[in-house]
C-alpha cells in the first residue's frame, strides 16, 4: 500500500490553479496567436506533469478518484466564477454554450492529467512485468535445481537401498548356509551316536 504523505496534495493544489487559470485565456488559440496557443500548451504539459505526479504519489485509483474532484470542484468554480463576474470575461449574456464552453476547457487539462496518469501506470506495469517475467525465470531456474537434487537424492537413496537389499541378502545367505551346516553336523552327531548306542548294546549281548 503507497504511504500518502501531507505534501503529496500540493500536486492536486497545482492542478487546479492551472486548471483555474485556463479559463483566463481566450478560447480563440489560432486567431489569438502562437502566443496563445503556446500558453495553452505549456498548460497541458504542467497538467500531464500533474498527473504523472498524482500516479506517483496516490496510485491508480486513489488518485484517479481524486483528480476527477478536482476536475468537478475547478468546473464548478469556474462556472461559478464566470457567472459573477461575467463582464470581465466580456459574456454580455450567461448562455448555456458559454457555461459548457468553460466547463470544456477544464476538461480538456483534466483529461491531460488522466493521460499522464495511463501513462504512468502503463510504464509501471510494463516494469513490474519485466521484473516478473525474471522472477519467473529465478523460479524456473530454483525449480529445474530442485528437480536435479531431488532426482539425484532419489537416485542415490535407490543405490544404498539396493546395497543394502544386497547387505540382506548375503547376511541371509550366510545364516541359511551357518543353519545348513547346524543341521549336517547335528545329524552326523545323530549318527554317531546310534552307532555308539548299537556298539554298546552289542558288547552287552555278549
Amino acid at each position: 500500500m503507497i504511504e500518502i504523505k501531507k505534501y503529496y496534495y500540493l500536486t492536486p493544489a497545482l492542478l487546479v490553479v492551472i486548471i483555474f487559470s485556463s479559463n483566463f485565456l481566450s478560447t480563440d488559440l489560432f486567431q489569438a496567436g502562437y502566443t496563445n496557443f503556446s500558453v495553452w500548451f505549456v498548460l497541458s504539459l504542467f497538467s500531464f506533469a500533474c498527473g504523472w505526479l498524482i500516479n506517483k504519489t496516490f496510485g491508480y485509483n486513489f488518485g484517479g478518484k481524486i483528480l476527477f474532484s478536482v476536475i468537478v470542484a475547478s468546473a464548478f468554480v469556474s462556472v461559478l466564477l464566470v457567472s459573477i463576474f461575467k463582464e470581465y470575461f466580456g459574456l454580455s449574456d450567461l448562455l448555456v454554450e458559454n457555461m459548457i464552453l468553460y466547463i470544456l476547457r477544464n476538461i480538456t487539462l483534466g483529461s491531460m492529467s488522466f493521460f499522464g496518469m495511463a501513462v504512468c501506470e502503463v510504464m509501471i506495469l510494463q516494469r513490474e512485468s519485466v521484473q516478473s517475467k525474471s522472477k519467473q525465470e529465478d523460479i524456473k531456474k530454483y525449480v529445474a535445481s530442485a528437480q536435479r537434487e531431488a532426482q539425484l537424492a532419489v537416485d542415490e537413496a535407490k543405490v544404498k537401498a539396493d546395497k543394502m537389499l544386497t547387505d540382506v541378502q548375503q547376511s541371509l545367505n550366510e545364516m541359511i548356509n551357518r543353519k545348513e551346516q547346524v543341521e549336517r553336523r547335528l545329524k552326523e552327531f545323530i549318527q554317531t551316536e546310534r552307532e555308539l548306542l548299537k556298539a554298546y548294546e552289542k558288547e552287552d549281548e555278549e
